[in-house]
């Protein structure tokens, strides 16, 4: 059983509310509510038309779409990009063409996807050393390539 979370939302008119494909879906679509063409290596903060209220201790991410990625090269720059729970702006998300193409985006199309979560605070402790552990100081790629 997955948990859930109600989350409140404006949508302007002729917007969509994001809706989960399947039901193990973990995000949900996010469409664009603006007509524009990304040019090579051009980004954008694509208008969705919506406008969310978190409640504390969650967030909301927006993450590329993987069909998109694959086969347009159009991905989110900042991915996942973050709406906390005390933003109450327009949501957009900033799409990034990394084809030699151009890519068209229409009203309504689907953009990018938004994954709400639970966050949890950090309280920071300062220690004289770390606990050690087999890794150890092992930096990118020390694990092995396997």
């Amino acid at each position: 059983m997955l948990s859930q979370v109600r989350v409140h939302i404006s949508v302007e008119q002729g917007c969509s509310v994001p809706e989960y494909a399947t039901n193990d879906a973990a995000g949900m679509d996010l469409r664009a509510n603006e007509d524009i063409i990304l040019m090579p290596g051009q980004r954008h903060a694509v208008a969705t038309g919506l406008r969310i209220a978190l409640p504390p201790g969650f967030e909301a991410q927006v993450r590329p779409r993987s069909g998109l990625a694959l086969k347009n090269g159009i991905s989110i720059p900042n991915s996942p990009g973050t709406i906390d729970a005390d933003y109450r702006g327009e949501v957009k998300a900033i799409l990034i063409n990394l084809s030699e193409e151009t890519f068209e985006i229409k009203i309504g199309d689907r953009i990018a996807q938004l994954v709400v979560a639970p966050v949890a605070h950090a309280e920071w402790e300062i220690v004289k050393e770390l606990a050690p552990t087999s890794r150890g100081s092992g930096g990118f790629g020390s694990t092995g390539s396997q």
